[in-house]
């Protein structure tokens, strides 16, 4: 495996069953590109996890922490993450008691970020204002898709209008990228008014939100996935297409790794620990591209 993809011999990676890995891996290849789609998580995903030892913010913490957000809605944001995070992350509830409660945590803070009277002409200038970054080599990832016209959906709980400004800035949006996520919704005189629906929080990232949708109808030739997520809740993101032949789950472990991996390792193909690159998704495409 390493031969054919020698990324993989990176210290950051964990693969629980490489023969396994290996034959995706052939199929993917064999399949060729007519039949391959990348369905893809953003925040700590595509974007960094971190830099220079600090967190990089994610699509919903550039807008909570940013100057157009007055001290005492920055100040009720806080409180809702430090009361319903611990909930997300808690390895003891289950996934039917956490999703009402996710719904709760996602619809208050939209409506903090509604009060608030934000413009659409701000957000460029927050983006550019802002520490978010694409990770490393992420320029070679959007141009082999594009080039070789493979879709990449992008599938996020964040909030949609700041990661296409994110991935804007990159120069990087190319028409092949798609992504469903929480839009903001403006006035004519371009004020936040509401987010758009259906709303999307980490564990609902499935069929469910993209029932019908014209998208997962279009691809369904698509037959072969790569899926790119950092958390359990991004393992359902393939779940709305059709008729999958071949799916390969790599996961970034960002955090807490020690204590994570053996859950990363039953779940995902491929486990990146705290690796802040696309080298081994580089790596995999570009065996599969090559004829």
């Amino acid at each position: 495996l390493c031969l054919q993809v020698p990324e993989l011999e990176k210290a950051t990676v964990r693969i629980r069953q490489p023969e396994r890995v290996r034959r995706i891996i052939q199929s993917l290849r064999e399949q060729g590109v007519a039949k391959l789609q990348v369905i893809s998580d953003f925040d700590m995903t595509l974007s960094r996890f971190g830099c220079n030892g600090r967190r990089c913010p994610t699509s919903h913490s550039i807008l909570d922490s940013s100057r157009i957000i007055s001290e005492d809605g920055k100040k009720k944001l806080k409180d809702l993450l430090h009361y319903y995070y611990p909930i997300e992350i808690d390895p003891n509830r289950t996934l039917e008691e956490k999703r009402p409660l996710m719904v709760e945590w996602w619809t208050k803070a939209h409506e903090l970020l509604v009060q608030q009277k934000i413009h659409k002409g701000d957000i460029a200038q927050i983006v550019r204002e802002s520490e978010a970054m694409l990770r490393y080599r992420h320029g070679e990832f959007f141009d082999q898709l594009h080039k070789n016209n493979i879709p990449l959906f992008i599938f996020s709980a964040g909030i949609g209008d700041i990661l296409e400004e994110i991935i804007r800035q990159a120069n990087v949006f190319y028409s092949n990228v798609n992504v469903v996520s929480n839009y903001m919704h403006f006035n004519e005189d371009g004020v936040l008014t509401h987010f758009r629906g259906p709303l999307i929080h980490i564990y609902n990232k499935n069929n469910t939100v993209l029932q019908g949708t014209e998208y997962f109808q279009q691809l369904s030739t698509r037959t072969s996935i790569i899926l790119l997520g950092d958390s359990m809740g991004d393992l359902t993101m393939a779940d709305g297409v059709p008729s999958v032949e071949n799916i390969l789950k790599i996961g970034f472990l960002n955090d807490k790794v020690e204590e994570r991996r053996g859950r990363y390792l039953d779940s995902y193909d491929i486990v990146l620990e705290s690796d802040e690159t696309l080298d081994v998704v580089n790596g995999i495409l570009r065996h599969i591209l090559t004829e």
